[in-house]
């Protein structure tokens, strides 16, 4: 399975490719980078752009992005989740216009599964990854944000067809 794997943002966008057989592994990875000085609008079209050339170029099965999470008492953190909103809208528009599926993970279910602990820093993350994956360096943050999501994905995934196979159709759950 080839996934495409989305850290939304307005300004930078993390990506990853990953494959899950025999082994998840990073196909590849990076940042699109936009300057703050592009008005909104071209940003948005200028990142849906590249979700739309990536998915062409890697023909995922599918893509997989992080929910923008604000939580209680985090009201500063309020227009950029509308940012992170309205990118995260855009590679939904494009993942649809290819005919793929979506799967959205919450930032505490994708260090849960990438680092087995809900609340882990950037670094554990990225050191989970570079490890997990056999990569050569730390990636950079919103690149190990999208590889984090899509080994997320190949984790979760895994366990489903894990269980899936185990438990017989019709059988009780």
């Amino acid at each position: 399975m080839r996934i495409l794997a989305i850290d939304p943002g307005t300004i930078k966008m993390g990506y990853g490719v990953l494959q899950g057989e025999p082994h998840p592994a990073a196909e590849d990875y990076g940042v699109v980078a936009l300057p703050k000085t592009m008005p909104l609008e071209e940003r948005l079209y200028q990142l849906y752009t590249h979700v739309c050339n990536m998915i062409s170029v890697f023909s995922p099965e599918a893509v997989v992005v992080e929910e923008p999470f604000v939580g209680k008492g985090q009201r500063q953190f309020i227009g950029p989740a509308i940012a992170i909103g309205q990118a995260q809208a855009l590679v939904l528009i494009g993942a649809a216009s290819a005919g793929l599926p979506v799967y959205r993970y919450a930032p505490a279910e994708v260090k849960r599964a990438v680092a087995d602990y809900g609340a882990a820093s950037k670094e554990q993350m990225q050191r989970a990854l570079a490890a997990t994956l056999g990569l050569p360096t730390l990636p950079e943050s919103d690149a190990a944000d999208a590889l984090s999501i899509g080994l997320c994905h190949l984790i979760q995934s895994s366990a489903r067809s894990a269980l899936a196979r185990e438990i017989p159709p019709g059988a009780e759950r």
